[in-house]
């Protein structure tokens, strides 16, 4: 089975940084994205950020560009997304999702955003809650 087990999220001031995890595994081959998403209080879930683990392009949201940064780690089957200079704004709740067969990250930022996004990722990762303090 593929399964995604996410982690890092934690409680911080204003300005800091939190690297979230996202490891995967039961993958066959290298042809698959992940991507991250989160739930704002009172706002809709929205992607933020993805990573092709085929040719590893990649997609940011507008309101994290330059705040936030997706790598992975082949070696540990494992996606970050470094955030730094967080805002009280991206407090929330963060997801990481996959979709296999998805190779690059425009791609898998159209599926992201898309109204029926819970149902086109073919795998979830548990919540991580993000609490920024200002």
């Amino acid at each position: 089975d593929v399964q995604l087990q996410a982690s890092g999220g934690g409680l911080v001031q204003a300005g800091g940084s939190l690297r979230l995890s996202c490891a995967a595994s039961g993958f066959t081959s290298d042809d698959y994205s992940i991507g991250w998403f989160r739930q704002v209080p009172g706002k809709e879930r929205e992607g933020i950020s993805c990573i092709s683990i085929s040719d590893g392009s990649f997609y940011y949201r507008d309101s994290v560009k330059g705040r936030f940064t997706i790598s992975s780690d082949s070696a540990k089957n494992t996606v970050y997304l470094q955030m730094n200079s967080l805002k009280p704004e991206d407090t929330g709740v963060y997801y990481c999702a996959a979709v296999e067969d998805i190779t690059t990250a425009e791609a898998m930022a159209y599926m992201m955003n898309d109204p029926r996004s819970d149902r086109l990722m073919d795998v979830w990762g548990k919540e991580t809650q993000v609490t920024v303090s200002s």
